[in-house]
């Protein structure tokens, strides 16, 4: 009996052993998924040049721009105004505001690709605006215990 149960025992550390080997090498069907950094091209950029962004909500989802908020700003970029705005949007679409169309471009790139704009306005305090629309969803939010 007692031969029996060490038999046992040794034959599942064997498994266990060779099962960590197999997943250390990647092999079998074990494997690990990593989550792509959304702002990783943009957010040294951003801290670096202190971009300037307006967020508006063009949904009639409530916090949207809230979230887009706080998105933007783990990515590096400084929001300096968030609201809501009228008509409602299907698609987020980006303004640039200053004349610098790199800078709208890499907000953009954030928002999937969304189009850019050309709408320069000299008595805003922002570099850029995000009109958000309906087809954005807020990566989840993380969790800070």
């Amino acid at each position: 009996m007692i031969v029996g149960t060490v038999l046992l025992i040794a034959a599942i550390a064997a498994a266990a052993t060779r099962w960590r080997i197999q997943v250390g090498r990647g092999e079998g069907s074990h494997s690990v998924l990593v989550a792509r950094d959304p702002c990783a091209g943009a957010r040294d950029q951003a801290v670096r040049t202190r971009i300037r962004v307006q967020v508006l909500n063009a949904t009639r989802k409530q916090g949207l721009a809230r979230r887009a908020t706080m998105f933007l700003r783990d990515c590096g970029f400084d929001v300096v105004e968030n609201g809501n705005v009228l008509p409602a949007r299907e698609t987020t679409v980006v303004y640039d505001r200053s004349g610098h169309p790199d800078w709208a471009r890499l907000v953009a790139s954030i928002f999937d690709r969304a189009p850019v704009e050309i709408r320069p306005d000299s008595s805003r305090y922002v570099d850029v605006t995000v009109l958000v629309g309906a087809a954005w969803h807020p990566p989840a939010e993380p969790f800070y215990p």
